[in-house]
């Protein structure tokens, strides 16, 4: 896969099928296991849904609401979660790589054993006891 540009959705795999749900309600729904890569969920309703063991590197996740939803197992790397609800969503095990939390919404969320690197978490309003997890393992850079 060759790099075509500073854009993150440039390197999208060929098998990755691209869905643009901006602004659009689908809560409940299973997109388990998919691969999504570049994205569009912006302002999208996804409330409860399944996204758990995917692939939704450089989406874009924009103020979307992501109430309750499993995102277990999943590749999220350089994706913009920027003013996102995710209360109580379910977070561990994924890779959110190089994210933007900017004004997400994380509180009670599960997800201490995910993978932050890069990503401005403490950026998010979220529960203290995992802002100490992660400023542990993940903390501000300087």
């Amino acid at each position: 896969m060759s790099n075509r540009g500073d854009d993150p959705r440039d390197n999208v795999g060929e098998d990755s099928t691209i869905l643009d749900w901006s602004f659009q309600s689908h809560p409940n729904v299973n997109l388990g296991k998919g691969r999504h890569a570049g994205s569009n969920f912006r302002r999208a309703i996804l409330d409860r849904a399944n996204l758990s063991e995917g692939d939704f590197s450089a989406c874009d996740f924009r103020k979307a609401s992501l109430v309750e939803v499993d995102m277990m197992k999943s590749a999220f790397d350089n994706s913009d979660f920027s003013g996102a609800d995710l209360r109580k969503a379910k977070l561990n095990l994924s890779n959110f790589n190089n994210c933007k939390f900017d004004g997400a919404d994380l509180r009670g969320i599960r997800g201490k054993y995910a993978i932050w690197r890069g990503s401005n978490w403490w950026d998010a309003k979220i529960d203290e006891e995992l802002r100490t997890a992660l400023s542990k393992k993940w903390p501000k850079p300087d």
